[in-house]
């Protein structure tokens, strides 16, 4: 299952996703990662799947949202681990804006939601530049932050990572966006605001988002920032002129279906965990009762967590491999 949704991004409107990296396959195993600890670190780029699967599945899963008279916005690659790592990357951004041809009216728009960690790499940069949009994370600039909330690659050097996103910045004739992630106690000082706002003023950015964990993350003691962090991030890029935006909120319980309602669930939750109240709506609205996450649950292909006081699914990584 390459695809799934469409589901309400807090970007990116009604987003399908194209998860073509294997789960928690990644060059950073971030505390913050709604996924869990990285399992398999790596900084080698590597073909995980073929461009014409990828093309393939996302085909199936327009044309069903399609049929549905659900809107696509966005073709978003936001897989289990970082996206750049896929070496066909390029080929897969290429096909699958071949499918306005196959859909009237359909006018695909491409978006890459990328650590930023690779961009050092000129393949990487050259193959990005086909994408509409590219979102790049930048968490913290100095070299003890980006460690303890990142947790990159033994080989990943920070200096070299952020002359590549602003190498990136320069080339890319798309649309840019920034996220950082606040963390309570880590990165949401007022000497980490300023440095990651002067950095990011330089990239000319369309969009600076400054986010909080609102799943549960990988690592148990991980709070979001205060509301003060929170307001004091946005002033400081606000008084630089950044167009910055937060994202703090909930993003709603209007995930489409496309029939299989288990699919859809474990497509959907995969890489984007599903709060309770969210999951009621969508079994209710399949025609489904609990008894099917209770199932899933007894079966170990869902895992349920609490956080912030809500309750969450997820599909086992385990079971997703």
């Amino acid at each position: 299952m390459i695809a799934f949704g469409p589901v309400p991004s807090r970007r990116l409107g009604m987003s399908l996703g194209i998860n073509m990296i294997p789960p928690k396959t990644c060059t950073y195993s971030c505390v913050y990662c709604q996924l869990g600890r990285t399992s398999r670190m790596t900084v080698e780029r590597m073909r995980f799947y073929d461009a014409g699967e990828v093309l393939s599945d996302v085909s199936v899963k327009v044309g069903q949202a399609a049929a549905r008279g659900v809107d696509v916005d966005w073709l978003s690659f936001v897989p289990d681990g970082e996206p750049t790592l896929e070496r066909d990357l390029e080929k897969q951004i290429r096909g699958v804006k071949r499918l306005g041809a196959l859909y009237d009216g359909f006018e695909p728009r491409t978006a890459v939601i990328t650590n930023s960690s690779l961009l050092w790499n000129e393949e990487v940069r050259e193959g990005l530049l086909q994408a509409d949009l590219v979102s790049v994370k930048i968490d913290a600039v100095s070299e003890d932050l980006w460690k303890r909330i990142d947790r990159p690659q033994g080989s990943l050097r920070l200096g070299t990572v952020l002359r590549g996103i602003a190498n990136f910045a320069s080339e890319f004739k798309g649309t840019l966006w920034t996220e950082t992630m606040l963390v309570a106690g880590i990165n949401d000082t007022p000497e980490s605001l300023i440095a990651v706002a002067d950095f990011i003023e330089s990239l000319k950015a369309a969009k600076c988002f400054l986010s909080v964990p609102v799943r549960p993350p990988a690592e148990p003691w991980v709070r979001p920032a205060s509301e003060y962090g929170i307001g004091l991030g946005y002033h400081i890029l606000r008084d630089r002129k950044l167009p910055t935006e937060l994202l703090i909120g909930y993003e709603g319980s209007e995930f489409a279906r496309t029939g299989d309602v288990e699919e859809d669930l474990l497509s959907i939750t995969s890489v984007h965990p599903m709060r309770e109240d969210a999951v009621e709506e969508f079994l209710k609205e399949s025609g489904e009762s609990f008894t099917l996450i209770d199932r899933l649950l007894a079966e170990g292909a869902l895992v349920e967590n609490v956080y912030g006081g809500n309750r969450f699914y997820m599909r086992s990584l385990e079971k997703a491999k």
